[in-house]
């Protein structure tokens, strides 16, 4: 066999050698679920509205984390589904290199990230990598290692923006309690403890589950 040949040649692993890879990549889960897709947003903005709520610990954080768990796989499946096709399934059948379905299976990760990016927060990890983006030409020269943090700052700040939305409804129900409280002389009296029933009663009564759940998977659908 030949070099050209052997450098063509799917690079295959055994049984033993693929299960301890897979093994070492599951520890890099909770960072690959947080760094490239939809779950950072979605848990600080349901984290926030508990905070909005004045609710404490309910809902709990694992119906939290599992909500956007769930979540998280409605809104990255036609990613999923594009690096199964793409790079997964051929590598798994051979027909393609592990280099080659590393680099195929980024590229769908890479897009949705750039439709989700602040070109303000691209900007700023390039500066820091020593890029000047007007002088290139296409996305694929931006590298993952600059992408990766502009997207979770973005992320961030969409999220923050989202949860402020969240708390006008809620502050103006805790100072409407509060001016009737203090009318009515009730000094002493918690206007948090009193708000607090009305504030889950409105948002039950607008369904706001519903519409938060709605909102934020059309924010990465639209």
């Amino acid at each position: 066999m030949d070099l050209a040949t052997l450098i063509d040649t799917p690079i295959q692993f055994s049984n033993s050698i693929n299960l301890i890879l897979l093994l070492s990549l599951m520890s890099f889960v909770p960072f690959f679920l947080i760094s490239v897709t939809s779950f950072l947003r979605i848990t600080i903005v349901f984290g926030l509205l508990r905070s909005a709520m004045g609710t404490q610990q309910s809902p709990p954080n694992m119906v939290i984390v599992a909500i956007a768990l769930f979540m998280t796989i409605f809104v990255m499946s036609p990613v999923w589904n594009d690096i199964n096709e793409n790079a997964l399934t051929p590598y798994v059948q051979g027909e393609i290199t592990q280099n080659q379905a590393i680099a195929i299976g980024i590229q769908p990760l890479r897009e949705f990230m750039f439709k989700q990016v602040n070109e303000n927060d691209l900007a700023l990890f390039s500066q820091f990598a020593d890029l000047d983006l007007e002088k290139i030409d296409s996305k694929d020269d931006i590298p993952i290692f600059v992408l990766i943090p502009a997207f979770m700052m973005s992320e961030l700040k969409t999220a923050f923006t989202i949860a402020f939305i969240i708390f006008l409804p809620f502050i103006l129900v805790d100072l409407l309690i509060a001016n009737i409280l203090l009318s009515l002389g009730m000094m002493m009296l918690s206007p948090v403890m009193i708000s607090l029933p009305f504030k889950i009663l409105l948002f039950v009564l607008v369904d706001g589950f519903n519409l938060i759940a709605k909102g934020l998977m059309q924010s990465y659908i639209g």
